[in-house]
């Protein structure tokens, strides 16, 4: 991969006409609460609505298209955790070439459905898409199939370049664009296209702090590799950065910032609540780099990338909750009361007078640590944020309710 020339503009415009009538040009909305936040206007460029959810359609069907009449008889073979894999099967079929899809156990099941219905044969190899790439490239060896790299590939890049060019028609007057980073395909490609033609444009990557190979391997000055990779954003989990994009994103990406598995659930939990997106957590990294330094973006206009919403509803609910919580829409109390009757009806009617939904009650009486006379309750609630935690925490006191924690 590392011998490839680099993609130009020239071959994301040429993209661009490949892909017409194949991808969606996805909205770009507003969104007045990152804006208020930010002190600019936000914008979310809603990727999540593309065909197959993401924008790995746009690399994937460029990719195949170039592919001579040979190359296209033998079939074409693939590695992802859910969005390549849908992009590639699409594409596939959309080009009459077979298709065979190698996808982590872990991957989500509604992402793997979808690759099948698209038309793929999916076979489950490995934990992380770094294993489960090896076993495609091992396919591609021995049954001469074209393998379709989720990133590392200047064909794929520059499809992925296009969404760079929407930006900029639709937002013309944008002067920082945020997208996230997992192999770099899309940030390469996004920088390629807008610094070719606004190098004014500041264009920030975001990586989830457990998946993060792309800052250590910019201060090595090479791709390095990380021993692990842990987060939530499975369309992060790539724990090395591809050779043809590190090029441009170490030339072009004026910056990559990480984000918590507690701002990438936060910034869900905003995309869902205040713009009305369903967004994985990948796609949000953009928005939680928002939520984690607002005041490093305030020289908007900003595009934030919403790059997928292919989402398992189990991690989705989830997600949501812990972003509840990191929020502090969730509060969790240990109390020490008297062991007698009506103790815990007065404790659950002083939470209804403080406004807080009672989730959960756990009361011990047996506890070798508890005194004759004494029992511990723990209590989980819903709650209206920070504030109200405090207020809450403020009246059990106030009645003479030993808070633990």
């Amino acid at each position: 991969m590392s011998a490839s020339p680099p993609p130009g503009l020239s071959d994301v415009l040429a993209a661009q006409k490949t892909l017409t009538g194949i991808t969606r040009v996805t909205a770009v909305e507003g969104s007045r609460h990152l804006s208020r936040m930010v002190g600019a206007p936000v914008r979310l460029k809603c990727e999540n609505l593309q065909r197959t959810g993401s924008f790995k359609l746009r690399g994937a069907y460029t990719r195949i298209a170039n592919l001579g009449p040979a190359e296209r008889a033998r079939g074409v073979v693939a590695a992802s955790a859910g969005n390549h894999a849908q992009g590639v099967a699409l594409a596939a079929e959309l080009l009459g070439v077979r298709s065979t899809v190698f996808m982590p156990a872990g991957a989500p099941l509604p992402k793997v459905a979808a690759t099948r219905e698209y038309g793929a044969e999916v076979r489950t190899h490995g934990q992380v898409v770094d294993e489960t790439l090896a076993a495609a490239q091992e396919f591609a060896e021995t049954t001469g199939a074209v393998l379709i790299h989720p990133f590392d590939h200047p064909d794929v890049v520059a499809g992925q370049g296009t969404l760079g060019l929407e930006i900029l028609e639709q937002c013309p007057d944008v002067r920082t664009i945020v997208v996230g980073v997992g192999g770099g395909g899309l940030a390469a490609g996004v920088a390629l296209a807008v610094k070719a033609t606004r190098p004014d444009v500041r264009v920030v990557g975001v990586q989830a702090e457990g998946s993060a190979a792309y800052p250590p391997s910019l201060a090595a000055g090479r791709p390095v590799a990380l021993p692990e990779v842990s987060t939530m954003a499975d369309g992060m989990k790539v724990g090395r950065p591809g050779d043809v994009p590190f090029r441009i994103i170490a030339d072009l990406v004026d910056e990559v910032r990480t984000v918590s598995e507690d701002e990438l659930s936060r910034a869900l939990l905003l995309c869902l609540e205040r713009a009305k997106l369903v967004v994985e957590p990948a796609g949000a990294s953009p928005v939680a780099a928002l939520l984690s330094e607002p005041g490093a973006f305030a020289g908007g206009p900003v595009v934030a990338v919403l790059s997928g919403g292919n989402v398992d509803p189990v991690v989705l609910d989830r997600s949501l909750r812990h972003g509840m919580a990191a929020a502090g829409r969730y509060l969790s109390l240990r109390l020490r009361v008297p062991d007698r009757p009506g103790v815990l009806a007065g404790l659950l009617g002083e939470l209804s007078v403080a406004d807080a939904n009672v989730l959960a009650v756990n009361h011990v009486r047996t506890d070798p640590g508890l005194g004759v006379s004494e029992a511990e309750v723990e209590v989980q609630l819903e709650t209206q944020g920070p504030r109200h935690c405090a207020e809450v925490r403020g009246s059990l006191e106030r009645a003479g309710y030993r808070v633990l924690g």
